[in-house]
């Protein structure tokens, strides 16, 4: 009968994880319309920045302005989407947890789209501008004509911001794990060189293949992971604090006795 219930029980879990997909697809594909719409000022803006005002971009292929329209609204889309998945995240995992990391994780969902946003920002203001600086200054040195197509100035800026702005989000990841007692400061110090393994080979994967943007990406996910430890530790002394502080409550009554 138990193994029914276990079954019943994987089917239970299945039926609310695709619920939650539901869900997060179906605000995702409105963001995409809302994208649609916001693409053309986007495209505009993007195009008059100082990063891409000294270039002539070229289509390549019919498609390639219906291309870069759907780019964006993607990008518009996942920035909609991205507070409401981490909400339905927390609603599918709440159920196993306690009254209190539920209270504590759910605080965390409007941090997820600031973090966002500021990951955003720093990879198209600061690190997108010097790579594209580096890049355009080797090809010149090397004599060579630039003739840039649009898509391909896009696909460089986009593989740059999208996945360093997912990665801004280590610090709260880490933030919720620790909360809910499965990372720790001493666990994730021992965990240093293989996660600086892990990050630099997350950052050369996701670059274009030159080493000043592999640098430029790989230094900033380091310190986030230094932060990460740092704000690991404050939640971690306060767990302590808060557990020595219940066992002198449950050990009072027997001193008195």
């Amino acid at each position: 009968m138990s193994v029914v219930q276990d079954e019943m029980s994987i089917f239970e879990h299945l039926g609310e994880l695709r619920k939650r997909i539901i869900y997060i697809l179906v605000v995702f594909l409105v963001g995409l319309i809302i994208g649609l719409f916001l693409a053309k000022p986007i495209y505009d803006y993007l195009l008059k920045a100082d990063t891409a005002k000294d270039f002539v971009l070229h289509a390549f292929s019919f498609w390639d302005a219906i291309g870069i329209y759907m780019k964006i609204s993607m990008v518009v889309s996942l920035v909609i989407s991205i507070p409401w998945i981490a909400y339905q995240l927390w609603a599918f995992v709440g159920p196993g947890l306690r009254e209190q990391e539920r209270k504590a994780a759910l605080r965390y969902v409007p941090f997820v789209l600031i973090l966002f946003l500021a990951g955003i920002s720093f990879a198209y203001y600061i690190v997108f501008p010097m790579a594209l600086s580096f890049t355009t200054t080797v090809t010149k040195s090397m004599g060579l004509e630039e003739t840039y197509g649009i898509t391909q100035y896009f696909s460089f800026m986009f593989s740059l911001v999208i996945p360093l702005a997912l990665l801004f989000e280590l610090p709260l990841v880490v933030m919720f794990l620790t909360k809910i007692r499965i990372l720790n400061p001493i666990r994730l110090r021992k965990m240093r060189k293989i996660s600086y393994f892990v990050l630099i080979f997350i950052a050369v994967v996701i670059t274009p293949p030159d080493f000043i943007s592999d640098f430029l990406v790989t230094i900033p996910l380091l310190v986030l992971y230094e932060f990460s430890v740092f704000v690991s530790a404050l939640i971690y002394r306060k767990q302590l604090a808060a557990d020595e502080a219940l066992e002198a409550k449950y050990q009072q009554p027997t001193d008195k006795s």
